[in-house]
């Protein structure tokens, strides 16, 4: 699939080409579909420029057995709770919940949930 999209600014046209490859049949390759596709791989790829850039995940040395799968599996559990938090900053968030060691656990706890309901 190739896409191209036109703009004008200030007297100067820029053509950027999108091209895309899928396993789709031509019958199924619709835009929507097409669409869905492209957003989709890039909420993968936003997750792993998070993990990267916030947790350095490129440069880490965990390389052997489980070690890597199980960090990044911290790294997104972190992230999501930060997100279901409603944090927008990730960094930011990782660094305010570091300086209190109450504030993860009560990102963890479902809503409703008393805290009496923890001890029984």
């Amino acid at each position: 699939m190739k896409s191209s999209l036109h703009s004008s600014r200030g007297g100067s046209t820029t053509i950027t080409t999108v091209y895309a490859v899928t396993s789709l049949a031509a019958e199924q390759a619709t835009p929507v579909q097409i669409a869905t596709l492209i957003r989709d791989h890039w909420k993968v790829e936003a997750l792993h420029h998070i993990r990267d850039t916030t947790f350095a995940e490129d440069a880490s040395q965990l390389r052997t057995g489980n070690a890597p799968r199980a960090m990044a599996t911290w790294r997104n559990l972190a992230v999501g709770a930060l997100r279901l938090a409603g944090v927008a900053n990730i960094a930011a968030g990782l660094r305010r919940n570091a300086r209190d060691p109450r504030r993860p656990l009560a990102l963890q706890r479902p809503a409703g949930w008393a805290s009496s309901a923890v001890t029984s």
